[in-house]
């Protein structure tokens, strides 16, 4: 089992940033590939940023590319999301999710189904 911890969510102003955490606990972190989904209410949970188990790819919805960073601490056992130039569509709850992945293909790390350990959720409110 891995038990996954999101904190850092809040209300923020269109344009601003905010930065996400999960902690990870449980089996061994480095052996996951780590992500973070979104969902907004009515609406399906969505792919938002995949990192590698070593921390050497990263993967990126086209709705946030250039604007969020996912990075990792293996040391920590955390998972980060820095989320800039935030926009009102960004609102959502989002999730930490973890899965023994270890493909270079992009689409892989899209489904949920590809994650067996998620996050209780932070919520995320970006106000115009």
């Amino acid at each position: 089992q891995v038990q996954l911890v999101e904190s850092g969510g809040g209300l923020v102003q269109a344009g601003g940033s905010l930065s996400l955490s999960c902690a990870a606990s449980g089996r061994t972190f480095s052996n996951y590939a780590m992500a973070w989904f979104r969902q907004a209410p009515g609406k399906e949970r969505e792919f938002v940023a995949a990192i590698s188990w070593s921390g050497g790819s990263t993967y990126y919805a086209d709705s946030v590319k250039g604007r969020f960073t996912i990075s990792r601490d293996n040391a920590k056992n955390t998972v980060y999301l820095q989320m800039n130039r935030l926009k009102p569509e960004d609102t959502a709850v989002y999730y930490c999710a973890a899965g023994r992945l270890y493909s270079g293909y992009s689409g892989d790390y899209y489904p949920t189904h590809r994650y067996a350990y998620w996050g209780q959720g932070t919520p995320v409110t970006v106000s115009s």
